[in-house]
């Protein structure tokens, strides 16, 4: 009976050796546990995505794509020691965090480092050695995706597909190449495309100089009278593209697109209620002004307090005063008011393209301008009005265009960058007249006259008359020593007599800048007269 029993236990056991060793071979004969056993022992690693690059309304780059090279590192300390001095110190810090990684990882370099017996495969990164248009055009991430600007609008146009050469490798179990094998590079089609915008390289470049020398915040912009297509876009203060972290928390919000952002305007507000009056056949009113108004026991000075006297529409544009817009205002109507408001874009989002748009602002509600109040804020551009420099750009610009309105327009075009073929037309906002040619002709003499008679003197550019609006809005901030921030604006066109262009500029939460923004548009205006020489 027990040799029987250790019988058949030894029978079970060698059945079970049999079996085990019939499935040891099922499964190293079977092509599908070989393959995957084969995936499990490899790295594939993805290099940047390519991109499509911008460029200005004649073609020209306004970003770069610059060769870089990215090295294979393996794991020990030989990658370390010979790829060292050939990264940046941002990379030399990650070489040394991953000396010791179990797996291969590819790593920037600032040459092709196969010399030095290590892989090293081409790419292509974002690069201009002077960044241009960096608040409109934006910024990518590490991994190469849009994030601010036109880079996020059109990403996917920018991008194509996102295909990504890739880098793959046979690898043991700590990390290294598999004896006998080499890495495989696999290259990727690109099929994103270039994008052409209205900005003009010379143009912005002449601005952005202007902007460094002169200001310390705000912005200044360029628009092509016929087209309203904008010729430059300059925000300040500006940032570094490759270290945007180093903005996140800096003073006086250097992300900030402030062509797109809105702000208390002020007088150069003041040509909106001129036009409508001129419509109207209001332009005959004339006010004695004693420096100040009376609306309903409240009072509204001019600036400093500065008595008048007798003024017409031409001398109270000249001098700005306040207190003859305020009757001007009390004599069209809330309603009139909005209305010339709207038809010249003010409340109104305008876009850029995609998502990417200029915040709508706020124009005031009829029922809100029912209280004397606050429609004799509202008519020297004060109260509870908010626009942004583009809506301002716009307004001016309809004067400029003979009174036919146009939402400024940034993007043309979207082309395949190898030949040069346009692969889609951005539709550009329908026209409008907002008033008449006559108003529009006299808008333009009234205002070259701020420009040679008044407030605006200083924005002479000496070359050719030019002419415009100065503009001072509170803000309701102040300095730790009690000083009220003011937004200085300074919006008008040039040459006067048949304009080419129209400039806006604005410095904002200011106490004592350098220059006056008046100043400031002469400086512009020279340097558009010296482009055209």
């Amino acid at each position: 009976m027990r040799l029987r029993r250790l019988a058949a236990v030894y029978a079970a056991l060698l059945g079970l050796f049999a079996l085990g060793v019939c499935r040891l071979y099922l499964a190293a004969s079977n092509s599908g546990y070989a393959a995957r056993a084969a995936d499990q022992s490899a790295v594939t690693l993805a290099l940047p995505a390519q991109r499509g690059g911008f460029y200005d309304c004649d073609g020209l780059p306004l970003t770069g794509l610059a060769q870089c090279w990215y090295a294979l590192c393996l794991p020990g300390e030989d990658s370390y020691v010979r790829l060292y001095g050939a990264a940046a110190p941002a990379q030399q810090d990650t070489l040394y965090q991953r000396r010791n990684a179990a797996a291969p990882f590819l790593l920037e370099v600032e040459r092709d480092v196969t010399g030095l017996g290590v892989y090293a495969y081409p790419a292509q990164r974002r690069y201009c050695a002077v960044p241009l248009c960096q608040h409109l055009i934006g910024y990518v991430d590490g991994e190469g995706r849009g994030v601010a600007g036109l880079e996020a609008a059109l990403d996917g146009l920018l991008a194509g597909s996102g295909a990504r050469a890739t880098v793959r490798c046979a690898v043991t179990g700590r990390g290294s190449l598999v004896e006998g094998t080499e890495p495989a590079y696999t290259p990727a089609a690109f099929d994103g495309a270039g994008v052409r915008l209205s900005i003009s390289r010379p143009i912005q470049r002449a601005a952005e100089a202007v902007a460094a020398e002169t200001m310390s915040t705000g912005c200044i912009l360029v628009l092509d009278v016929a087209s309203a297509e904008v010729r430059a876009s300059v925000s300040v203060p500006g940032y570094q593209p490759d270290d945007v972290a180093a903005s996140l928390d800096a003073p006086d919000s250097p992300l900030l697109d402030r062509t797109l952002a809105a702000y208390a305007v002020g007088s150069v507000f003041k040509p909106v209620l001129a036009a409508a009056a001129l419509e109207a056949g209001l332009d005959g009113l004339t006010v004695d002004c004693p420096g100040y108004t009376e609306v309903e026991g409240q009072v509204f000075r001019c600036a400093s307090g500065t008595a008048h006297g007798t003024v017409d529409l031409a001398a109270a544009l000249e001098k700005s005063c306040n207190g003859y817009f305020i009757r001007l205002g009390q004599a069209l109507g809330a309603e009139r008011v909005l209305a010339a408001a709207r038809a010249l874009g003010f409340g109104r989002r305008v876009r850029v393209t995609g998502s990417l748009a200029a915040v709508a602002g706020t124009l005031p509600q009829a029922d809100s301008l029912a209280q004397p109040g606050q429609l004799a804020n509202f008519s020297f551009g004060q109260g509870q009005l908010l626009a942004t420099p583009l809506q301002v750009a716009a307004m001016m610009n309809a004067i400029a265009a003979g009174g036919v309105y146009r939402a400024p327009t940034f993007v043309l075009e979207a082309f395949d960058e190898a030949s040069g073929d346009t692969l889609e037309q951005y539709a550009r906002p329908a026209a409008q007249r907002a008033f008449s040619a006559r108003t529009a002709q006299r808008l333009q003499a009234l205002l070259a006259g701020v420009v040679a008679e008044g407030t605006g003197r200083e924005a002479d550019p000496g070359c050719a008359a030019a002419a415009g609006k100065t503009g001072t809005a509170q803000t309701g901030q102040f300095t730790a020593a009690g000083e009220e921030k003011m937004n200085l604006w300074f919006a008008g066109f040039f040459p006067a007599e048949a304009p080419r262009y129209t400039v806006v500029v604005l410095q904002d939460g200011q106490t004592q800048p350098a220059q006056s923004s008046a100043a400031i548009f002469a400086q512009v205006c020279r340097a558009l007269w010296l482009l055209e020489q």
